[in-house]
């Protein structure tokens, strides 16, 4: 059964959880993925990042890479600021411009594979975080731990917990049938009692979620 989780209330939630992570943590993290669209995938597949507000993006890059050989088939630039709510969105761009994606922060040609395959973040040659997604018995995979699910086309791949990388994609990522760019999942992750009580003092509820132009 597809287990869903509610996106509100992020803002208490997010600063408990930052005095918690581990310090394996990244600054920023792929947070959703939709890399097979219901439909034609130009225009409607989407990278969503999550990460401290103001990182410069430029000189960032997201990677595929093929299940069958290993190899790197596609490499995309990024660039543009992590905007103030964290939340980064690259929709795939459509061929006379723009996006169907809503709410993105870059539009640019993001159609990976359907997999098995992986996404690898990097930082200049940096690896920063990666996704495997699909069943690899027999392929290469290059994503973190063991592989996330393959999803039906049209639901995506979303970080449970968008502060937090446990270097495991099968525990850190769950499936949603209806995809959520430029939103992010309220976390999951059983927190202290002291910094939940601290969290929910500071009564910022509200849902994360920037309703922008495409």
């Amino acid at each position: 059964m597809e287990r869903l989780i509610p996106r509100a209330g992020l803002r208490a939630l997010c600063l408990s959880a930052v005095l918690s992570l581990p310090a394996t943590a990244n600054a920023v993290l792929i947070s959703e993925i939709l890399y097979d669209a219901s439909s034609t995938d130009t225009g409607n597949v989407f990278v969503e990042l999550y990460g401290a507000p103001g990182t410069n993006l430029t000189g960032w890059s997201l990677q595929g890479v093929n299940g069958g050989n290993g190899a790197t088939y596609k490499t995309v630039a990024l660039s543009g600021l992590i905007p103030s709510d964290g939340v980064f969105t690259i929709g795939d761009l459509l061929t006379g411009g723009g996006s169907n994606v809503a709410n993105t922060d870059l539009n640019v040609s993001v159609d990976f594979q359907n997999g098995p395959d992986s996404i690898r973040l990097f930082n200049g040659v940096t690896l920063i975080d990666a996704i495997g997604y699909g069943n690899f018995t027999g392929q290469v995979f290059a994503g973190e731990g063991l592989a996330a699910p393959a999803p039906a086309a049209g639901s995506s791949l979303a970080r449970i917990s968008p502060l937090i990388d446990t270097g495991n994609n099968l525990s850190d990522f769950i499936i949603l049938a209806t995809p959520t760019p430029g939103t992010v999942p309220l976390t999951a992750v059983p927190l202290p009692a002291s910094l939940y009580l601290l969290g929910s003092g500071l009564a910022l509820l509200g849902t994360r979620r920037r309703m922008r132009g495409r």
